[in-house]
């Protein structure tokens, strides 16, 4: 609501600054260009005065009052209607204010006897074109900026809704992770109590991480590395003698580099998923590597062993969500392949996070 008000403050001032150049085009600068030998020519000025506050009257009765209550009403053959009129009875107005200005002002005003006598062909066709011309300029500044507070208005509820079906992918997360967390430790119960124990004051702070942190659209690299070590120590004790499991994390300590929370780490329960066997040599590499162009880098592969069909635990959700965050969060500023190669299966995952910063900047400048 807070951004809609500035957005809308911003759009007042733009409206403002476009009706005192558009006038101060009309008004001033001709009478720059026809008089070589003065700066301003006043005299032509004050003698084309009746006609701009013409121009002015047919404009912005246009503008404030015919375009949106009839065009946009659509009440069209009502709109012609009354602009005829108006038209008409503006430029007779504008044809015998020089007289009147002429018995005002003498000196500024000189004579015109052909305007008393008749009203002339080239009145009809200067004033009536140039009436219709502020018409049609009035309904394209109106148009223009109607279009532009839709767009704008668009723009804010498409946010929203990304917002909030962001929200609701965060939530389902949530859920899939702790679910698969809690079956990992109910396996531990059963054939190493203490162990058991151990993964439940990991848990402790895992959900932390997951109640209070990750509350944010962005949280700090770093602070998301920690959750996924803690992830993987707590997946660690479950594994046996024949599972390697490899990790490497190399980011910038100094930089304040921002990522969403649990994208990775749904990659990483997949590779546990599908990456362990209980009874084959099975392995897990995990690498994530932050550049100095500010590419953020997570690669993982793992040995292979793909869920049956009837297996509940391969559904596969996890990902669908992590793709779906992906394109809601970093369009256009991400990369992801997988690949399956000789029973080994590789995921890859670049975010270009300075990339998406500047455009999120860029974006709120534009607002």
């Amino acid at each position: 609501m807070t951004q809609m008000l500035k957005v809308n403050q911003r759009n007042k001032w733009n409206n403002a600054i476009v009706h005192i150049l558009l006038w101060g085009v009309i008004f001033f600068l001709p009478y720059f260009f026809m008089d070589s030998e003065r700066f301003f020519n006043w005299r032509l000025f004050i003698r084309s005065l009746p006609d701009l506050l013409g121009f002015m009257f047919v404009f912005y009765i246009n503008y404030f009052l015919l375009i949106e209550k009839l065009l946009f009403k659509g009440k069209t053959k009502q709109f012609i209607l009354y602009n005829l009129l108006l038209i008409v009875g503006t430029a007779f107005l504008m044809h015998y204010s020089h007289g009147w200005m002429t018995a005002l002002l003498p000196d500024m005003m000189p004579r015109w006897p052909m305007r008393r006598r008749a009203i002339p062909l080239p009145f009809v066709v200067r004033n009536f074109t140039s009436l219709f011309f502020m018409t049609g300029l009035s309904l394209a500044l109106k148009m223009t900026i109607r279009w532009l507070e839709v767009d704008n208005e668009r723009k804010e509820l498409a946010k929203a809704k990304s917002e909030a079906e962001l929200q609701n992918l965060k939530n389902q997360i949530n859920p899939h992770f702790l679910l698969n967390t809690l079956n990992n430790i109910y396996a531990l119960i059963e054939f190493n109590p203490p162990k058991a124990q151990q993964a439940v004051v990991d848990l402790s702070k895992l959900l932390r991480h997951l109640l209070y942190d990750n509350n944010q659209a962005y949280v700090p690299l770093r602070q998301e590395v920690d959750f996924m070590r803690n992830y993987v120590e707590l997946m660690r004790i479950r594994l046996s003698e024949n599972v390697k499991l490899n990790t490497h994390f190399a980011y910038f300590e100094e930089k304040e580099t921002l990522i969403s929370p649990l994208i990775f780490i749904s990659l990483i329960e997949n590779a546990f998923k599908h990456g362990v066997s209980g009874d084959k040599p099975s392995f897990i590499d995990i690498s994530l590597v932050e550049h100095d162009d500010g590419r953020v880098e997570f690669v993982c592969s793992n040995s292979y062993f793909p869920k049956s069909e009837s297996d509940k635990s391969g559904s596969g959700i996890g990902l669908e969500l992590v793709k779906r965050r992906l394109e809601l969060l970093y369009p256009g500023n991400y990369s992801w392949r997988t690949e399956i190669r000789d029973e080994m299966y590789t995921t890859v995952l670049i975010i270009d996070t300075k990339r998406h910063a500047d455009d999120i900047e860029l974006l709120d400048s534009r607002r």
